[in-house]
Order: C-alpha cells, then sequence, then structure tokens
C-alpha cells in the first residue's frame, strides 16, 4: 500500500485536493496509524523506506505551513494598504488610474474589490491605491 492510499484510508485526501490545513490536523494517533498501515501492508522482500515517508510528510507539512503563511501575509498587505488608504481621506492625490489616465481629486471614500485597495475621489474617478503618485493637503 502506498502512503498516498494510507492517507485517503484516514479520510486525508491527496495533497492536490485537500484543504487548507487538513494534513496539520492530523492528530499523532492518526499518523501512526498510517505508518502502521504501511509497515504492515508492505512486501516483506521490499520494504519501504520509512524514513522516506517521514521526510515526504514533512515536506507536505512544511508546503502547507507556507501556503498559511502566505495567505497570512497577503491579509497583512491587503490590511496595511487600507489602513494608508484611509490616511488619504480628505487629501488631494494624483496618480494613474487602471487605464493609465491622469486623474486627480479629493480622496472621499475607500474601496476594496478583488482583494485591491482603491481611492473614490470626489470627481468619480477610482484610484488604486498604489498607483498614487501626489498626496497633498486639500484646496480650502
Amino acid at each position: 500500500m502506498s502512503v498516498a492510499s494510507a492517507i485517503n484510508n484516514f479520510g486525508l485526501a491527496d495533497v492536490s485536493d485537500r484543504t487548507p490545513n487538513k494534513f496539520s490536523a492530523m492528530s499523532s494517533d492518526e499518523f501512526i496509524k498510517i505508518m502502521i498501515t504501511e509497515l504492515t501492508q508492505q512486501d516483506p522482500l521490499k520494504p519501504s523506506d520509512t524514513s522516506a515517508i517521514l521526510e515526504q510528510l514533512s515536506s507536505l507539512r512544511n508546503i502547507e505551513s507556507q501556503l498559511s503563511l502566505q495567505e497570512r501575509l497577503e491579509a497583512l498587505v491587503l490590511q496595511n494598504g487600507i489602513s494608508a488608504a484611509s490616511g488619504m481621506i480628505g487629501k488631494l492625490v494624483e496618480g494613474l488610474d487602471e487605464r493609465n489616465n491622469r486623474v486627480q481629486g479629493l480622496v472621499t471614500s475607500v474601496r476594496v474589490q478583488n482583494k485591491r485597495t482603491y481611492l473614490e475621489l470626489d470627481n468619480g474617478w477610482t484610484l488604486p491605491v498604489e498607483r498614487v503618485t501626489r498626496v497633498g493637503a486639500a484646496m480650502e
């Protein structure tokens, strides 16, 4: 029996179609059951390399940990963008919109769409926060 089929026998899907954090949620008991299943089902004349199995499982956990870290970093970057954009409310900004038109106006609100932060200007234009080229005080 392969490691993948042993993992599937315990309700842990293959790496390519599993949900996030399911593998890392595996308990020590489940891990031991997988190891015992692997050892009892192997061909005695062709034993499996248990160190390779442990390396594979460790690699899978590392990959999942990296994916989780990436998701958290993306959320942090988005929150940072929202925070920076909210500091521009009431300020006069200038920059390039998504069609590379130079726009300027007074920031009236901040909007998040598709994990990107946009500034809503008083003249109806929308400016992605990362495309702002100048921020100044509002003219009174």
